[in-house]
């Protein structure tokens, strides 16, 4: 079916619900921070960055102008999930001095790969040009996104930006991609397309791993050392192929963590990852 892996097989690296049962009780924690940061931090909720009703970005407000911005785009395999799942994260970047900006997007079936990455890119123009308003710095915007918001994330710093929205080259200072997914030829193949619907050009289409730009800001590819082998070849074959290409970057394997419990790394304070989205705001080198 793909490479080593038989349908089955396949299948048991991508479904991550089965693999880690306790994941419900990270949801129900998470909903519930959520939901009291959405009450406490100063944010403006549901603002369109675009026509379609699932086009909405929460902005958690700095607590000084002139901010880095923290880009967050959410997880759940392009067919799951809320922005309003993560506002949890915000609370420890806007301690660290962040703004912080959510984005939705729609989901499959309702809408296939071609719009979630228009919808991204929409988002990302959005807060480029809104940046100020928001009391972020221009010079300092960083994307990250986790699962297949990690995906989104490597396709948003390939993306030319010139072309796509007629903003500067490179408006974004980095990139943290969080147990991501770059080629999506497997996730055809698995029991994730039936939701999904792509054909094979769309997945070679949408892979960063077959497209990666010849320039782009520095990115950080981070996982879990306890994720699938599938999500480990992801990372690890992304981050070799960027720096192959003479970009900057660096490959992050956490000890110990999992799909889920990875994302608590922006609750534990100087974290391996908080401290790169920090570097990447400030320009200062990666470690590769």
């Amino acid at each position: 079916m793909f490479r080593e892996y038989d349908q089955a097989a396949l299948d048991a690296q991508y479904n991550l619900r089965v693999r880690h049962p306790d994941h419900e009780q990270f949801s129900a924690r998470w909903e519930i921070e959520s939901k009291r940061v959405r009450a406490e931090l100063p944010c403006r909720l549901d603002v369109a960055y675009g026509p379609s009703e699932a086009e909405k970005l929460d902005v958690f407000l700095p607590r000084e102008p002139g901010a880095p911005v923290l880009l967050f785009i959410h997880g759940g395999y392009w067919q799951w999930r809320d922005k309003a799942d993560f506002s949890f994260i915000a609370e420890p970047l806007v301690n660290a001095g962040f703004a912080v900006v959510m984005v939705n997007y729609g989901l499959a079936p309702s809408v296939n790969m071609d719009e979630i990455v228009r919808q991204n890119r929409a988002a990302v123009a959005w807060t480029i040009r809104n940046v100020k308003d928001i009391q972020g710095d221009p010079e300092r915007i960083v994307v990250s996104g986790h699962s297949a918001g990690g995906h989104l994330t490597a396709v948003m710093l390939g993306t030319d930006w010139s072309a796509e929205a007629g903003l500067p080259a490179q408006p974004i200072r980095g990139g943290c991609a969080i147990s991501g997914l770059f080629e999506l030829e497997p996730i055809r193949l698995s029991y994730l397309n039936e939701a999904i619907g792509m054909d094979a050009t769309a997945a070679e289409r949408h892979s960063p791993l077959l497209h990666l730009p010849r320039q782009a800001p520095p990115l950080s590819v981070v996982v879990g050392g306890a994720e699938t082998e599938e999500f480990l070849r992801h990372s690890t074959e992304y981050a070799a192929a960027w720096r192959a290409e003479g970009l900057a970057g660096e490959h992050l394997v956490l000890p110990g963590l999992n799909h889920f419990s990875i994302l608590d790394e922006f609750l534990a304070q100087n974290s391996p990852m908080l401290r790169a989205i920090h570097n990447l705001a400030e320009g200062e080198a990666l470690v590769s």
